[in-house]
C-alpha cells in the first residue's frame, strides 16, 4: 500500500489507451491519454450520478425556508430533509458497497439509480412533512448504492496511477460541482417553487439511466458461494448513526440531560460496540477491519468526515443567514455560493496532475486550511455585510479548499485496494463524506435551534451565526492536524532516507 503522503501518486504509464474488456467484466487496463468513446461515455454517465447525488443534497437545502413555511416546519424538523437522505446515503454506504462487489457493480448502478428517480417524483407530489422526509430517506438509500458502485467502476477500469488519477479528477470535479452549483439550481427552481427541486433530478435520473445501460459494461458478480450480506452490521451502524443524530438534534429542546437524550447515546454507542463485535466475527464482514491498518486509508476517511462535515453544517447555517437574517431571495443566495462552485468545476479536474507532482495528503492540507480560512473570515459577517469584502472571500477559499480535497481524498482512500474490495473502500470513503456532513449539520441545527427557540428567526440566525461558524472553522481545524500528522513522519522518513544517502556517498568518497 501507499503512504498517505503519495497516494495516488503516478505509477508508471503503461503504452496505449483504449480498454480491453474480459469477457466476465472490465479490467483494468485504461492506462494511457488517449481514451475511446466508450470509456468517455462511462465515466460521464458515472459522473453525472454523482453529480446528481450532490445537485440532490445542495439544491433542496436552498428550499429549505420555502419548504418550512408552505409546509409548517419547525427548525429542528426541516433539517431532517437534509438528514434524512444523508442518513439513508451514509448508513447504507458499507452494504451498498460490499453488494457491488458481491452482485455485479453495473447491476447495482442501474437499479438504484431506477429506485433514485421513482423517489424524486415521488417526493415532489407530497404535501406532508413526514412522507417528504421519508422520499428523502428512500432517495438516500438508492444514492448509497449508486455512489460505491460508480466510484468501484472507475477504480477498477482505470490502472491506479496517472490514468486513474485524472478519471478521478473528473469524477471528483462533477461531485464537488453538483454539491456546489446544486445551490445555484436550487435558488432558480425554489423562485419557481420549491417542488421543483424535488422533481428536476427524477428527468437526469432517468437520461443517465438509459445511457448507463449501454455505456457500462457488464461485469460478472463474485462467486455465488460468497454472496453473503452482513444485514446485522448493516442494520447495527445505521441504527447507531440515526440514534447518534437524533440525540444531538432533540438534545437542546429535551435537555442534555434528558433521560431519553442519555438513553439516544447509549443505545447508539452499544449499538457501534456491537456492530464492531459482529465485523470482528463475521465470515463475510460489512466492513473488513483489517483495512484500518493501513494508515493513508484511516486518514482519508477521518480527513473525509472532517472535510465534508464542515462543508455541509457551513452550507446551512450559510443559507439561513442570507435568507433569514439578511433577507436575500433563493436566486440571490444562490448566486452568492456561485464563485465557488464555478472554483471547483473548472479547479478540480486539475488536480490529479497536482497530486501526481506532490501526493494525496500536502494536496489534503491545502484544501483543509482553505477551508479552516474560509470559516474564519466569515465569523465577521453581521446584520449589513458587504458581499465583496465580507462574503466573497469565504466563498473563494471553499471553492479552493473543495477543488483540492474531494478528488485528493477519493485518490487516497482507494490507493493500494484490490479489486475485489473496491466496493468497501469506496464505501467507506463515501460513508465517511456522509456521516460527517450528518453529525456535523445535527450540531450545527441544535445551535441555531437553541438561539431560535424564542421565536424571532432572523435574530436567532444571526446569534447563532458566530458559534455555528466557529463549530464548523473547529472542525476542519481538526482535519488539518490529523493532516499534519500524517505528513510528519513521512517528512521524517524522507529525512532520515537523505541522510542516509549522503553517509553512503561520503562513505564511497572517502
Amino acid at each position: 500500500m501507499t503512504s498517505g503522503g503519495n497516494a495516488g501518486a503516478a505509477a508508471p504509464a503503461g503504452a496505449g489507451g483504449a480498454p480491453t474488456a474480459a469477457p466476465d467484466g472490465p479490467s483494468r487496463t485504461v492506462d494511457g491519454e488517449h481514451w475511446d468513446a466508450r470509456v468517455w461515455g462511462a465515466l460521464i454517465v458515472l459522473c453525472g450520478a454523482l453529480f446528481l447525488d450532490g445537485l440532490d443534497v445542495s439544491m433542496v437545502g436552498v428550499a429549505l425556508p420555502s419548504i418550512g413555511t408552505d409546509l409548517h416546519l419547525s427548525a429542528g424538523t426541516l433539517q431532517w430533509v437534509v438528514s434524512g437522505y444523508v442518513l439513508g446515503y451514509g448508513g447504507l454506504l458499507l452494504l451498498g458497497g460490499r453488494a457491488a462487489d458481491l452482485l455485479g457493480r453495473r447491476r447495482v448502478f442501474l437499479v438504484a439509480l431506477a429506485v433514485f428517480a421513482v423517489a424524486s417524483l415521488l417526493g415532489a407530489l407530497v404535501d406532508d412533512g413526514t412522507l417528504l422526509i421519508a422520499t428523502r430517506f428512500i432517495k438516500g438509500v438508492a444514492a448509497a448504492f449508486t455512489a460505491p458502485a460508480g466510484l468501484s467502476i472507475i477504480t477498477t477500469t482505470f490502472r491506479e496511477g496517472h490514468a486513474r488519477n485524472r478519471a478521478l479528477s473528473i469524477y471528483a470535479a462533477c461531485g464537488a460541482s453538483g454539491f456546489s452549483l446544486g445551490l445555484v439550481f436550487g435558488g432558480v427552481l425554489t423562485e419557481l417553487g420549491w417542488r421543483w427541486t424535488f422533481l428536476l433530478p427524477a428527468p437526469i435520473a432517468i437520461l443517465l439511466l438509459v445511457a448507463a445501460s449501454r455505456f457500462i459494461q457488464k461485469d460478472a458478480p463474485d462467486d455465488a458461494g460468497h454472496r453473503h450480506y452482513d444485514l446485522a452490521g448493516a442494520a447495527t451502524i445505521t441504527g447507531s448513526m440515526l440514534l447518534l443524530v437524533y440525540a444531538v438534534v432533540e438534545a437542546p429542546g429535551r435537555g442534555w440531560l434528558d433521560p431519553v437524550t442519555l438513553a439516544a447515546f447509549a443505545v447508539s454507542a452499544g449499538l457501534l460496540g456491537s456492530f464492531l463485535a459482529i465485523e470482528r466475527r463475521t465470515e463475510h464482514p460489512l466492513v473488513r477491519l483489517g483495512v484500518f491498518r493501513s494508515r493513508h486509508i484511516v486518514h482519508a476517511n477521518v480527513a473525509a468526515l472532517l472535510m465534508f462535515g464542515s462543508y455541509v453544517g457551513f452550507q446551512f447555517i450559510g443559507t439561513l443567514y442570507l435568507q433569514d437574517s439578511l433577507g436575500w431571495s433563493p436566486l440571490e443566495t444562490a448566486m452568492a455560493f456561485l464563485p465557488a462552485g464555478l472554483l471547483v468545476a473548472f479547479g478540480a479536474p486539475r488536480t490529479g496532475a497536482i497530486v501526481d507532482r506532490v501526493g494525496t495528503a500536502p494536496v489534503i492540507l491545502v484544501g483543509l486550511i482553505s477551508f479552516a480560512a474560509a470559516y474564519a473570515l466569515f465569523l465577521r459577517a453581521d446584520a449589513t455585510p458587504t458581499y465583496v469584502t465580507g462574503i466573497l472571500p469565504t466563498m473563494l477559499l471553499l471553492g479552493v479548499g473543495f477543488a483540492l480535497c474531494f478528488p485528493a481524498l477519493n485518490m487516497q482512500a482507494t490507493a493500494g485496494i484490490e479489486d475485489h474490495e473496491q466496493g468497501l473502500a469506496s464505501g467507506l470513503v463515501n460513508t465517511s463524506f456522509q456521516v460527517g456532513g450528518a453529525i456535523v449539520l445535527a450540531l450545527v441545527t441544535a445551535v441555531v435551534a437553541g438561539q431560535t427557540s424564542g421565536g424571532d428567526q432572523a435574530a436567532g440566525v444571526l446569534d447563532a451565526l458566530q458559534p455555528a461558524t466557529t463549530l464548523v472553522m473547529g472542525v476542519a481545524l481538526v482535519g488539518v492536524l490529523a493532516t499534519v500528522a500524517v505528513l510528519a513522519p513521512n517528512a521524517l522518513e524522507a529525512r532520515r532516507a537523505r541522510v542516509a544517502r549522503a553517509t553512503v556517498r561520503g562513505g564511497a568518497a572517502d
